[in-house]
């Protein structure tokens, strides 16, 4: 199957969607975000100095979801209907899981815009956590389910 994202020539250009039909679509992406123990314990008994970690993680996807088209440059400035972040405290990471689901009624997916949800949220606690552990890892980015559109649902498994 050819890389859509390049023309004839192979110079990159935008995908013409506007034969698709207007469907409605969802997207759910994960990532994780591994930290030290210190790191986790400020987190769940909420003493981190620059405030609530996961409130602002949640904010700060919701945002990035928003602003896709603005940071991948192919991206479609989409509709998006919603956008939900969950952040939740793993033990066994020790660390935050994160999932964002991205939905909208258009002609193309919004996958980009939940990974892009996923990430930015993994990159905040990063960046609010970051003076009690700078060895924080962040991983597993990927999208767990798409539907609607031509291609019909993906699940990962």
């Amino acid at each position: 199957m050819p890389l859509t994202h390049f023309d004839a020539q192979g110079q990159a250009h935008m995908v013409d969607v506007s034969d698709k039909a207007v469907t409605d679509r969802v997207a759910v992406a994960a990532a994780y975000i591994k930290m030290a123990q210190e790191a986790f314990d400020l987190i769940s008994e909420g003493r981190a100095k620059k405030g609530d970690v996961l409130g602002v993680a949640r904010l700060a996807g919701i945002m990035g979801a928003k602003k896709t088209p603005d940071l991948i440059p192919l991206c479609h400035p989409l509709p998006v209907t919603k956008v939900a972040v969950e952040l939740t405290l793993d033990p066994d990471l020790p660390g935050v899981r994160i999932e964002a689901t991205v939905k909208t009624s258009g002609q193309t997916g919004v996958e980009m815009e939940a990974l892009t949800a996923a990430s930015t949220a993994a990159l905040t606690v990063y960046d609010m956590t970051k003076a009690v552990d700078k060895t924080m890892e962040i991983g597993g980015i990927r999208v767990l389910l798409k539907d609607g559109g031509k291609s019909g649902r993906y699940e990962a498994k």
